[in-house]
């Protein structure tokens, strides 16, 4: 009797389903609130968003010019040309005026010509292995495996090793503690280390209005805790998705969760209990104590 091997593996009454995966930002969403996650991932037509925010656009405005310097040549990198970019990527998007725009957009340019000019990697076999690089890799052991996957502000390659690095421009200066408890540098250090095939612990989190930079050197407990809790979201994420699919209460599977983030989330304008808990703020309330910017 002849075998049929067409459907090997897939008719064994087996549910195969796939390995979750996880961006930062798919999980952050989940856990903060479930009803802001089905709004922006699951739910089509997606529900009109609000407006800019200051805080957000100057952020965005400063990834790009940092994006923009280090696909330069190391000796192109200068104070100036950091100025000069900034001023190409400027954005007035969610400012109160032009004066206040162009407040912050003086300050923006001191900020990168000082992180330009102090932190310049000093060690000889360091080089850029990425600007903005997109990583996706399967990591985790076990049944805790994952594909984490995200853009990467910035790789470097310093000897052996790869270094993850984020930038921050929020009023917050991070620390130590704050490098070794985001979920976010966690994924993309596991991805960077098996994209690259080199190891890839060190995480630093760059505080550009400050020049600050907070280090943490993961270990294989800590990584490996940062994977098993997004495995753990992720999991939940997708099973709520499947519920919904199959019918379920999408009030019921996806509550709202309110915080005072509620004031500047760009749904609340769907979301009757987010409009309770919070009042709105004003799209540029978020830019104060910057330094620079008095």
């Amino acid at each position: 009797m002849g075998a049929d091997t067409g459907q090997l593996g897939f008719d064994l009454g087996v549910d195969v389903r796939p390995m979750p995966r996880a961006t930062p930002a798919r999980l952050a969403s989940w856990e903060g609130c479930p009803r802001r996650f089905r709004m922006a991932y699951l739910d089509r037509p997606a529900p009109v968003r609000g407006g800019a925010w200051a805080h957000h656009t100057l952020g965005a405005v400063v990834h790009l010019a940092l994006r923009a310097l280090f696909d330069l040549p190391a000796r192109a990198r200068t104070p100036e040309t950091a100025e000069a970019l900034l001023d190409r990527n400027w954005s007035a998007e969610g400012y109160r005026d032009r004066a206040q725009s162009d407040r912050y957009r003086a300050a923006a340019r001191g900020w990168l010509a000082a992180y330009t000019a102090d932190h310049e990697l000093d060690d000889p076999t360091a080089a850029s292995a990425g600007v903005e690089r997109w990583v996706s890799q399967t990591v985790g052991t076990g049944e805790h495996r994952l594909v984490a996957e995200g853009r990467v502000d910035r790789i470097d390659t310093r000897g052996a090793e790869a270094v993850v690095v984020d930038y921050k421009t929020g009023r917050h200066v991070p620390t130590d503690d704050d490098a070794g408890d985001s979920r976010a540098l966690a994924l993309y250090a596991a991805a960077t280390g098996a994209a690259l095939r080199r190891p890839c612990r060190r995480v630093e989190l760059h505080h550009v209005p400050t020049g600050h930079v907070a280090v943490f050197e993961h270990d294989a407990a800590t990584l490996g805790a940062h994977l098993d809790r997004a495995h753990t979201l992720a999991t939940q994420a997708d099973d709520a998705a499947d519920a919904l699919a199959a019918g379920g209460d999408p009030d019921a599977l996806f509550p709202a969760r309110t915080s005072p983030g509620c004031a500047t989330c760009d749904v609340r304008r769907h979301c009757p209990e987010g409009r309770a808990a919070a009042p709105a703020a004003q799209p540029w309330e978020f830019l104060r104590d910057l330094p620079g910017t008095s």
